[in-house]
């Protein structure tokens, strides 16, 4: 996949103990990026809560339009770590070079990959001292990086 990426690609960052009270919020947040931006194809990680409610609003989306394209974002190589594909999703992505990341790293290093090459991102962030926040900084300060929405709680 490019840098910089062409194509309509959104990915979704947050904390694992995101609540449902984004919900609505997030809904509204891909409905916005679909009908205004153009968004098309979405990258969502496996691990947590806003993960889980990330998949959770796509689907949603998916029933009303069912043109958009959802992948699921491996951090370890499938043969290492079985995943389900998930019902509704239309395949996964496993980022080039993971088999040399130490596993440790492997969220954090296919979360950069992804926002490299995503157009937007949407974020859930309010704790200071985290992954989640580090990523979406560093999608803030990178010369042509993705366009950035932060959810409030």
């Amino acid at each position: 996949m490019e840098a910089g990426c062409e194509a309509g690609r959104l990915f979704f960052i947050g904390h694992r103990e995101c609540g449902q009270e984004l919900y609505p919020a997030l809904c509204a947040a891909v409905e916005q990026h679909i009908v205004e931006w153009g968004a098309a194809e979405f990258w969502v990680g496996n691990y947590g809560g806003f993960d889980r409610l990330a998949a959770r609003a796509l689907l949603a989306a998916k029933q009303r339009r069912p043109e958009i394209k959802l992948y699921l974002l491996l951090a370890w190589h499938p043969c290492r770590r079985a995943v389900e594909l998930p019902k509704g999703f239309d395949g996964s992505i496993y980022p080039p070079g993971m088999e040399r990341v130490p596993p440790r790293a492997a969220i954090l290093r296919a979360n950069r990959y992804a926002v490299d090459n995503a157009r937007w991102l949407i974020a859930a962030v309010w704790r200071p001292a985290s992954n989640a926040r580090d990523l979406v900084e560093y999608a803030l300060r990178r010369a042509g990086g993705p366009r950035v929405t932060l959810l409030r709680r």
